[in-house]
């Protein structure tokens, strides 16, 4: 009986990065995109909804970051009107920012570098 060949299966290459202190974990894209929600919503409690995650979890992981880091990265307000209760510091939104860049270059790099290999034994 005749082998049946499957088609072709296309290989794509996946990349995490991470920031660490002294070998210990620090940032992270989860994190950046729980801070970016945070900035967008204007509270943790409406970033975790958006994010579909729980309020408690959202602010765990910010307070651990904080904690690790040795720095504030969300602003504050309790009660009030202001549907703005919640925004990232200057260092935050920095960090945020500069963590996409980085890992957004290193995603197209390997991805470069993937396809000049041609993805070895598995090339069409």
């Amino acid at each position: 009986m005749p082998r049946v060949r499957s088609p072709r299966k296309s290989l794509t290459p996946r990349v995490k990065v991470w920031l660490e202190i002294n070998g210990s974990y620090a940032f992270g894209h989860g994190l950046c995109e729980m801070l970016q929600a945070v900035e967008n919503a204007g509270s943790i409690k409406q970033a975790a909804r958006d994010l579909g995650k729980s309020y408690r979890y959202v602010w765990g992981r910010i307070k651990e970051a904080e904690k690790t880091l040795g720095r504030q990265l969300v602003e504050t307000q309790v009660g009030g009107k202001d549907a703005q209760r919640s925004c990232l510091t200057p260092e935050a939104r920095q960090l945020a920012a500069d963590f996409q860049a980085v890992r957004l270059r290193m995603i197209q790099r390997v991805k470069d570098e993937f396809t000049q290999l041609n993805a070895g034994p598995f090339r069409e």
